[in-house]
């Protein structure tokens, strides 16, 4: 019987608290062991990680934490990263979720955005944060240090549900990134969102997922899945022999992750079909994928009826616009359409680059309305109003919308090269129709002409006679540069960082 699913805001330890009551032994299944919370181990229940997040959140009353503080989370990336975010919420301060990547020179701009606030962060992190200039040093808290305080109870703090209550950033491909900041108001919206599709699962069997634990994509994935009781897998580590291994050993029922693990992934899936094939919902995060490799792990299932949900979405808005895709719709299927919104949840249009509404079939600016928009960059209003147009949101995606309504996506505006219509379009045929290649990006070069960025599969060599039958009849690009695949460079969600590429050529033979 499908659920009925009622809005209510999200408070991160109340959501908690919660499903541990009503799911106690529900089981928590990780792949390493959590810095943060060592009693756990590898596995769990959602009653004793309950009564770990509130001991954290006493150990951090202790060290002076308390109801509207700002607490930056600057750690290796894993599942007590969320924990420990919940924690702080139950003192009604606010977790401000931060990437591990981060330089010193952006933890010491983010200090001063939000006027001294505390830091928790482990031995990944240590020698940076050992270099900050600013802030209160006794305010730098090292995990083991929080893990040696007393647990002496204190009671739980609340904010208002239109206050910001969590903060995460901007991947920073322009600059320094941007806090985004959400309330309990805006992740509820979010959680009705993810709960009506989880609602589509048609068994309460284990999730696994792998997805950085500072996207706001974690933490709404993590909350809906306890509230509705599920099983859950996080898992930190994406080497493929450790996916295999964990897989086969625990057999989700369905696994998300970001797109470009799912394309990393897919040469492990060809090699142990077997370590998927009881998956049947597969989930890319908000953002695009070729069909070659969707179908490639839709082919690993027994039953060969697995769903490939492809969502798009932004931090900004959330989860947004969704496709389901089959063996059979892929057929006949465009991976650069993006499908439509949810119900009367989210929806697209397409605009001018000042907010007027453009025909059917018609490409330019992608525009997002959704409830669950954040509410703002902290101490940065101005940048985030200038993508405000009323309740809509300009996402800095191109594309256009069909008779059908179904958006697809071309490219982001600042990614625009004059020559060729779509970027993601000619790298998406490029990638389904050359197994030796693991990545293909499209970036200007120096002069603005087309360069193509690509990484080789594994075991794979360059075939260049293929290559340039593939792009003979594309419009004129560069010789391809190789490079390896873990040298892109990436946001902390795995996108490419397709400016920072532009800068490094931009430089080399001037």
């Amino acid at each position: 019987m499908m659920e009925t699913i009622t809005y209510s805001p999200l408070n991160l330890f109340t959501n908690f608290q919660e499903a541990a009551a009503g799911f106690s032994e529900t089981p928590i299944i990780c792949d390493q062991p959590l810095s943060a919370f060592p009693e756990l181990g590898l596995e769990t229940t959602y009653k004793k990680c309950f009564e770990s997040v509130l001991d954290r959140a006493y150990q951090l009353a202790h060290l002076g934490v308390k109801s509207g503080d700002k607490v930056i989370i600057y750690k290796s990336s894993a599942f007590d990263t969320y924990l420990l975010a919940v924690s702080v919420s139950y003192l009604g301060a606010v977790p401000v979720m931060t990437s591990y990547h981060l330089p010193t020179a952006t933890m010491e701009v983010f200090i001063d955005r939000l006027e001294d606030p505390f830091i928790l962060f482990d031995d990944e992190t240590k020698k940076r944060v050992g270099e900050i200039s600013n802030g209160t040093k006794s305010k730098q808290i090292p995990i083991f240090y929080l893990l040696e305080q007393p647990t002496f109870p204190v009671p739980q703090s609340f904010l208002a549900k239109n206050e910001i209550s969590y903060m995460t950033h901007t991947s920073g491909t322009t600059g320094i990134p941007k806090l985004i900041c959400h309330s309990a108001h805006s992740m509820g919206w979010r959680t009705k969102w993810q709960k009506t599709v989880f609602a589509k699962i048609s068994e309460k069997k284990l999730i696994a997922f792998h997805i950085s634990p500072v996207h706001s994509r974690f933490n709404i994935g993590i909350s809906s899945l306890m509230s509705m009781g599920f099983p859950m897998m996080p898992l930190a580590d994406a080497q493929s022999s450790k996916i295999i291994r964990i897989l086969e050993t625990h057999r989700p029922i369905a696994l998300e992750t970001h797109p470009n693990n799912f394309v990393q992934w897919s040469f492990t899936a060809k090699e142990h079909p077997e370590a998927f094939s009881g998956i049947r919902y597969y989930h890319s995060t908000f953002d695009a994928i070729n069909n070659q490799t969707m179908e490639t792990f839709l082919r690993t299932s027994i039953t060969q009826d697995a769903v490939f949900l492809q969502v798009y979405g932004q931090s900004e808005c959330g989860p947004m616009i969704l496709k389901a895709h089959t063996l059979e719709s892929l057929k006949t299927s465009d991976a650069r359409d993006m499908g439509v919104g949810l119900e009367d949840m989210t929806s697209a249009r397409i605009t001018d680059s000042v907010g007027n509404v453009l025909p059917e079939n018609t490409d330019g600016h992608i525009q997002l309305l959704s409830k669950g928009r954040a509410l703002t960059y902290y101490k940065e209003d101005a940048r985030f109003q200038e993508n405000v147009y009323g309740d809509w949101w300009d996402s800095g995606d191109y594309g256009f919308m069909d008779e059908r309504g179904h958006l697809f996506l071309k490219d982001r505006q600042v990614d625009l090269i004059e020559t060729i219509n779509s970027t993601l379009a000619i790298e998406d045929f490029l990638l389904d129709s050359l197994d030796f290649l693991a990545e293909v990006v499209i970036v200007r070069d120096k002069n603005h002409s087309p360069q193509p960025i690509i990484a080789l599969a594994p075991d794979k060599e360059m075939d260049w006679n293929r290559w340039w039958e593939q792009v003979h009849e594309l419009p004129r690009l560069n010789a391809p540069i190789i490079r390896d695949f873990d040298a892109i460079p990436r946001t902390a969600t795995m996108k490419v960082q397709r400016l920072q590429i532009e800068k490094e050529l931009k430089t080399q033979n001037n």
